[in-house]
């Protein structure tokens, strides 16, 4: 027997406090605590998806007023003031921005790749995107990993054993968006089936997956 899960939302925590500072991503994150004092009024946070980079604009969202917007809304009305302008790669209304880096007012951007790769051709907006402050976030060690995960079950209200997390992180792929979908897969079994997250489950589900246990 299973039981019927409601996709009831879960909130992830996006404070300071719980961001995972690792190697990886410690210069993004100074620079991003060391606001107002920023040595120029614009920069990028770059990395693949799941890194952290929402959580940290987020952070410096709620520290310096900012509004959000996706970049696919760079058409529309641009709020004075700082601003967040998140995904920004292929087909960025490239002509807003570019206005937006002229303007000078504070302004975080984040992507997958780092800004002297985005796919932009006006000349101009090309010269700024490859002098713009940039910061990566992302090496995939151990620690930031088990973090990672830990922080992700959390989020859920789940607490696994040390021991079984570190098993599912040496069998995935390494990377946040692995983890990420393995642990809502983890707990939506276990509530449909009324078990706890053991190491017989993660098991199931790697080989469900076709990841090697590491059996």
């Amino acid at each position: 027997m299973t039981q019927l899960v409601l996709p009831l939302e879960t909130r992830s925590a996006s404070g300071r406090a719980d961001f995972i500072v690792a190697s990886g991503n410690q210069q993004a994150v100074a620079f991003i605590d060391s606001w107002p004092h920023w040595p120029a009024p614009a920069a990028a946070l770059y990395g693949p998806p799941a890194s952290g980079k929402s959580h940290l604009a987020a952070v410096w969202a709620a520290k310096s007023g900012a509004a959000v917007l996706e970049a696919s809304a760079l058409h529309g009305v641009i709020p004075d003031g700082p601003l967040v302008v998140e995904n920004v790669g292929l087909g960025v209304a490239e002509t807003a921005l570019f206005a937006l880096l002229e303007r000078g007012a504070p302004l975080l951007l984040t992507a997958q790749t780092q800004p002297a790769e985005w796919p932009v051709a006006l000349p101009d907006l090309k010269s700024r995107a490859n002098a713009l402050l940039a910061f990566a976030l992302w090496a995939p060690d151990d620690a930031l990993l088990m973090g990672l995960a830990v922080k992700l079950f959390a989020d859920r209200q789940v607490q696994v054993p040390e021991s079984v997390v570190a098993h599912m992180i040496g069998a995935l792929e390494r990377s946040p968006g692995a983890i990420r979908d393995l642990v809502a897969r983890a707990d939506a079994t276990a509530l449909a089936h009324k078990r706890p997250i053991t190491l017989s489950l993660i098991k199931d589900l790697l080989a469900d997956s076709g990841a090697s246990d590491g059996a």
